[in-house]
């Protein structure tokens, strides 16, 4: 983790905790590992902004190359006010956009992901450029809730129904220019290969396609033992596909790539501090409470994630043992359980930790992704919590403030 104990102090001290901690030489690595993508006729990345949605996060990948992938209208609506130009956000979402024609207007370019929703494209924007959506039938995730592909996953137009996506775009004179699919979070590389053979054969089935958008779900290992995803390694075949395709057909599609997780994951931290020890008995279990939790951090209880905690002792109280601990956060919820049995947030894994101490630091790694943006806010009326960017020259900047109780609660109406 990128934090010492000095800067840990500082962040402390100016911002309070719970706060979440970017780095900004990191994120800036990612990126660049991610543009080197294998492709042969051109590479879009678009980062998934769900991951972290924050205006600075958009900015500074917007700067290094890399464009929007929103998954709401009101995503692709933060995008713009952060700066990002319309055309460089690409809109696939679960729910088609009440405002689709004004987004459509401004340059947004859209990916319907139902026929229904092809349908309302239609009538929205009869004879324009549009992509499609495809579930291939195959899936694979992290965890069954992190699939999204396959007869489980209502994401996507179901792939045995592509001829109705064409009459569809036959009725409303529409051009469908993108194929799109993505096929899960943290989704096994060999099933993202076949699935990107089988993309290509439908790819064969609309002349106008120019693109190929594979999606996202590259894996990241946050600790010990889990693997995470070398792109080059997966994506060397991808490109030899693409090239065969262009040599048979003599088409040369452009290749797009969806990462959040990937370009996100290990580039920030939850800065905590241990707020109360307790115990069960010799029979039960050593608990750390901390001030953070699932208000902070909610993969653990929801899908039995795994993310690094070390105890950072203060000043002068290194030289203790260590010992076995269940880390737990502040919600009155017994499923605020930091440290579940990996991919069974039902169950208890103990960490070996340092001996805590009330007001010792408890710093959780792997918060970049998936954390600041789908945390579970205000749970017992905390509030949300701040973020800090260690930038490049060691600089601190706060990206975003600390709610206030006030805030909380500021749009409920009094009887």
């Amino acid at each position: 983790m990128f934090l010492s104990r000095d800067l840990a102090m500082e962040i402390a001290e100016k911002y309070s905790t719970p706060c979440y901690v970017y780095d900004e030489a990191s994120l800036e690595r990612q990126a660049r590992a991610a543009l080197a993508f294998p492709n042969v006729f051109g590479l879009t990345v678009r980062y998934a902004m769900k991951a972290a949605s924050n205006a600075a996060i958009l900015k500074i990948f917007n700067s290094l190359g890399i464009q929007i992938d929103a998954s709401s209208s009101h995503e692709a609506k933060r995008a713009m006010r952060a700066g990002i130009p319309p055309e460089h956000i690409s809109l696939s979402s679960q729910q088609a956009p009440e405002n689709l024609d004004e987004l459509i207007a401004l340059g947004v370019k859209y990916n319907a992901c139902s026929l229904f929703q092809l349908e309302n494209f239609g009538k929205c924007a009869p004879g324009e450029s549009v992509g499609v959506r495809i579930n291939p039938g195959l899936g694979s995730g992290g965890t069954n809730r992190t699939n999204v592909g396959g007869p489980a996953s209502s994401f996507g137009i179901w792939h045995e129904y592509i001829d109705k996506a064409k009459d569809i775009a036959k009725k409303y004179s529409l051009k469908i220019v993108r194929i799109h699919t993505h096929i899960g979070s943290g989704s096994d590389p060999l099933v993202w290969q076949k699935v990107a053979e089988m993309s290509l054969d439908t790819v064969e089935r609309f002349p106008d396609v120019e693109i190929l958008d594979m999606g996202g779900g590259y894996k990241v290992g946050r600790v010990e033992g889990e693997i995470s995803t070398d792109l080059q390694k997966i994506g060397e075949p991808v490109a030899a596909l693409v090239k065969k395709f262009a040599e048979r057909t003599g088409r040369k599609l452009h290749f797009e790539i969806e990462p959040g997780t990937f370009l996100l994951a290990n580039c920030a931290v939850v800065l905590s501090k241990v707020a109360d020890v307790c115990d069960t008995g010799p029979l039960g279990y050593k608990f750390i409470k901390t001030d953070s939790g699932m208000t902070d951090i909610l993969r653990p209880s929801l899908y039995g994630a795994q993310h690094p905690i070390a105890i950072l002792p203060r000043e002068g109280c290194e030289n203790r043992e260590y010992g076995e601990y269940v880390v737990c956060g502040h919600c009155c919820e017994s499923g605020d359980i930091l440290t579940p049995a990996p991919a069974d947030p039902e169950g208890l894994s103990p960490r070996r930790l340092v001996r805590p101490e009330i007001g010792d630091f408890c710093i959780i790694g792997g918060a970049g992704a998936y954390c600041s943006s789908m945390s579970c806010s205000n749970y017992n009326s905390y509030p949300a919590s701040p973020e800090v960017l260690i930038r490049k020259d060691g600089s601190l900047k706060l990206i975003r403030r600390r709610q206030t109780p006030e805030q909380v609660s500021e749009n409920e109406i009094p009887l």
